[in-house]
């Protein structure tokens, strides 16, 4: 028995927590560091312009647009991975894309949840994860990230409020790293912006726990249309 051994079950940390964190990392090597969102229209037309501007486009965008959409579908798919439905993923996954409408939004989704598949996949030895992700290589699923992180939190062991708590964690701090690089803003401007946020994701975690069918991809326009005007920005540092 060597030294990690020995004291593995010294103030350890439970393994589900340990597998959020690891999962919604905003370091893991799947490429969300070069999109904004869409944010970088709103940066450019001076709509979002400083601390107080930052704070509402998170806002929004957290509770306004992923409620409806992608933190909608994390639920979802977390339903159906329990009971090994891959057939029902798959049905997901298609209306998660359907109602992704500007291009740059679907082709990102995409990417990151194909990156993460590709991380997660080979150690997690699911049977799920494994059909899951051998769809997407054939293209006969679109693998968007929020289905991907779905299933794979689910398979990890991590209950279903942490995974939404760890889903719209994660894409706030990405929101708020890209305001601080894009507008820009000081480091503890972005870390004031985040703690002022914790009791809005609880409360969206927890109001995620149901979502309601009837609501899927309500949206507001104007973050679709944004998202569609990035693409023929005259300069772009972010690929969505």
């Amino acid at each position: 028995m060597n030294y990690i051994d020995e004291n593995i079950n010294k103030n350890s940390v439970p393994g589900s927590l340990l597998s959020l964190l690891h999962l919604s990392d905003s370091s893991l090597p799947i490429g969300s560091f070069s999109h904004s969102g869409g944010l970088e229209t709103y940066v450019q037309q001076n709509i979002v312009h400083d601390k107080t501007t930052a704070l509402s486009f998170v806002t929004e965008m957290l509770g306004r647009n992923l409620f409806y959409t992608d933190a909608a579908f994390v639920s979802l798919v977390f339903d159906v991975a329990s009971n090994n439905n891959l057939n029902a993923i798959i049905a997901l996954d298609e209306e998660c894309t359907a109602v992704k409408l500007p291009s740059e939004t679907r082709q990102a989704s995409k990417k990151l949840g194909t990156r993460l598949l590709k991380i997660f996949e080979p150690f997690l030895q699911n049977a799920l994860i494994t059909s899951f992700h051998k769809k997407v290589q054939a293209q006969e699923a679109n693998g968007n990230y929020c289905i991907a992180f779905a299933s794979i939190a689910q398979a990890m062991g991590i209950s279903k409020q942490e995974a939404l708590h760890g889903f719209y964690y994660n894409a706030a701090t990405g929101f708020v790293t890209n305001s601080v690089k894009l507008i820009p803003l000081g480091q503890q401007d972005g870390q004031e912006i985040l703690f002022s946020l914790l009791p809005f994701i609880q409360q969206l975690s927890q109001q995620s726990m149901q979502p309601d069918r009837d609501l899927i991809g309500l949206c507001c326009t104007g973050f679709d249309i944004r998202s569609m005007q990035h693409e023929q920005l005259y300069s772009r540092l972010y690929m969505s």
